[in-house]
């Protein structure tokens, strides 16, 4: 399927690329991977081939940011930016989404506790501040 073409004279409704991903802060591969996996709508194109984008695509993408930024995966995002854009569905999906994922990090938070406190006693040298000094040796727990 041909992608729409656009004059290959600028408009203000129209931004390229580059210009796009520096406004919101990716790289250009990045836009084109959201691209790909269907985040953003596929770019039109200019009669040079050049991918131009409505202004619209800069708020779906600083979302995109956002929920990258607070880790939501693809498809969490994904669905985050489509109820973003719906008039027609209600924000109790988007706050299931996101209680969902808090509970997952919370999960995961607790999981990094137990490793730390299992990583703790496996080096003494580490409580004493000993580290990197000559005899310093890592021991297993039961061996302490």
């Amino acid at each position: 399927m041909k992608k729409p073409e656009v004059p290959a004279a600028p408009s203000p409704a129209l931004l390229t690329i580059g210009t796009l991903a520096k406004r919101v802060g990716f790289a250009v591969s990045a836009l084109r991977y959201y691209e790909e996996v269907g985040l953003i709508p596929p770019a039109m194109r200019r009669e040079s081939g050049h991918r131009v984008y409505p202004e619209s695509v800069q708020d779906v993408l600083i979302l995109i940011r956002h929920c990258r930024d607070l880790g939501f995966s693809i498809e969490q995002t994904r669905e985050l930016v489509t109820l973003s854009t719906s008039s027609e569905r209600d924000c109790v999906e988007a706050r299931a989404i996101a209680q969902a994922h808090l509970a997952a990090v919370r999960t995961k938070m607790a999981e990094l506790r137990r490793l730390e406190r299992s990583l703790l006693p496996l080096c003494p040298c580490l409580q004493r501040g000993l580290c990197g000094r000559p005899g310093a040796r890592l021991q297993h727990p039961d061996r302490l």
